[in-house]
C-alpha cells in the first residue's frame, strides 16, 4: 500500500523523488552529502511524511499493548519514546512501531505501507479492553529533526525524542510553513546513510520474512526479557538462554572503487572463496556516506569468521561486528 500522497516538499528546489519503499518523498534536493553533514551537525530536517502514522486512545491503551507488543510499556511515563515489535507465532518480526504516548494518546510511526496490516492485527485484538484504534496517516506527517537541532516544535505537535533527534507527529496542513521555517530539507538517502552509520536496523530492509530480534541487534532497544507474555516471546526465551540465532548483523565497508553499490539482497560470498564460492549472507541497505564512503549493512550466517574479508556481488567488503556471533 503506498502513501495517501506525494509529499508537497518534491515542489522544493532540487527536490529528486525516492524510489521503491520511500516513495512519495524527497531522496536527495541536489547534494546528497552536504544535506548528510547537515543533519550530522543538527541543522536541517527529514521529511518522513510516507511513514504510516497510527494512534491508540483509551484508558487501557498502554496496558493493552504491553500484551502484544515485545517492550514493556504498561507504565511507560508521558513523553518517553520507545521501540516496540510485534512478532509471529514463532517470533519472527512482522512489525515495527517507534511510538511514544502524549499521556493521552499513543503515537506511533511505521513503515510506509504497513500501517494498515498492523491495524487490522490490533483490531482483531481489541476484545473487552478499552481502547480506539485509528489511522492518522492521512492527518499527520512524520518529521525528523535530527540530533543537536535546537529548532523548536510548533506548539501542540507531539514530540518523540531518542538519541538520534526528535520526530514530530506535524499535522499534514503544516508541512509547507513547517519546512519554510525549519530549512534546510535533507532527503531520505541522507537520513538512510546516518541510519546505516548507526548500525540501525530498518523493517524490510534488514528483516525478512525469517528475521528474529536477536539476528539485528533488537534486544534491549525494542524487546525486553523481563515483561509478561506475548506472542512470540517462546523463541525470545529460547534463544536468549538456551541458543544463538541463525544470522547476524554486521556493518560492511565496501570498496570505494566501485562505481555502483550493490543493491539490497546482493549475495555475500567469503573472498577467499571467490565469486563462485557458497553464499554466506547478504546485503540489506547499501548507502554512501559523507565520511566513511560506500558502507553497508547485511545479514550473514552466524558461523562466519568476524575477521574474514567478504564480497558482496563484486564489490570488496570489509565488515565489522554489530551482533556478537
Amino acid at each position: 500500500m503506498k502513501s495517501p500522497s506525494k509529499s508537497p516538499l518534491l515542489s522544493l528546489p532540487g527536490a529528486v523523488p525516492a524510489e521503491g519503499r520511500d516513495e512519495g518523498v524527497a531522496a536527495h534536493y541536489g547534494d546528497l552529502f552536504r544535506e548528510q553533514r547537515s543533519l550530522a551537525d543538527g541543522a536541517g530536517f527529514v521529511d518522513l511524511s510516507h511513514r504510516g502514522v497510527v494512534t491508540v486512545t483509551g484508558d487501557d491503551r498502554l496496558s493493552w499493548l504491553h500484551l502484544l507488543l515485545t517492550q514493556h510499556v504498561s507504565a511507560l511515563p508521558a513523553g518517553r519514546a520507545t521501540e516496540a515489535l510485534i512478532l509471529s507465532a514463532n517470533g519472527h518480526i512482522e512489525h515495527a512501531l517507534s511510538l511514544v504516548d502524549d499521556g493521552e494518546t499513543v503515537w506511533a510511526h511505521v513503515e510506509p505501507g504497513t500501517q494498515g496490516e498492523l491495524i487490522a492485527y490490533l483490531e482483531s485484538m481489541k476484545f473487552f479492553y478499552r481502547v480506539e484504534v485509528a489511522d492518522r496517516t492521512a492527518d499527520f506527517a512524520v518529521v525528523h529533526l535530527p540530533a543537536g537541532s535546537t529548532a523548536e516544535a510548533p506548539e501542540g505537535v507531539v514530540v518523540r525524542e531518542t538519541a538520534h533527534g526528535r520526530d514530530l507527529f506535524l499535522p499534514r496542513a503544516d508541512l509547507e510553513a513547517f519546512a519554510g521555517a525549519h530549512g534546510p530539507a535533507a532527503g531520505v538517502l541522507a537520513y538512510e546513510a546516518l541510519r546505516v552509520e548507526g548500525h540501525r536496523p530498518r523493517l524490510g530492509f534488514e528483516t525478512d520474512h525469517r528475521t528474529i530480534p536477536h539476528e539485528v541487534g533488537l534486544i534491549g532497544s525494542a524487546v525486553h526479557l523481563q515483561k509478561g507474555c506475548y506472542r512470540g516471546q517462546e523463541t525470545v526465551a529460547r534463544v536468549q538462554n538456551l541458543g544463538k540465532p541463525p544470522r547476524r548483523l554486521v556493518f560492511l565497508h565496501l570498496d570505494g572503487s566501485e562505481v555502483t553499490l550493490p543493491g539490497h539482497g546482493t549475495p555475500l560470498r567469503l573472498a577467499a572463496d571467490g565469486p563462485d564460492g557458497r553464499q554466506i549472507g547478504f546485503v540489506t541497505s547499501a548507502v554512501r556516506h559523507h565520511e566513511l564512503g560506500p558502507i553497508a549493512l547485511a545479514l550473514v550466517k552466524r558461523n562466519v569468521p568476524v575477521d574474514a574479508p567478504l564480497v558482496a556481488g563484486t564489490t570488496a567488503a570489509a565488515q565489522e561486528t554489530v551482533v556478537e556471533p
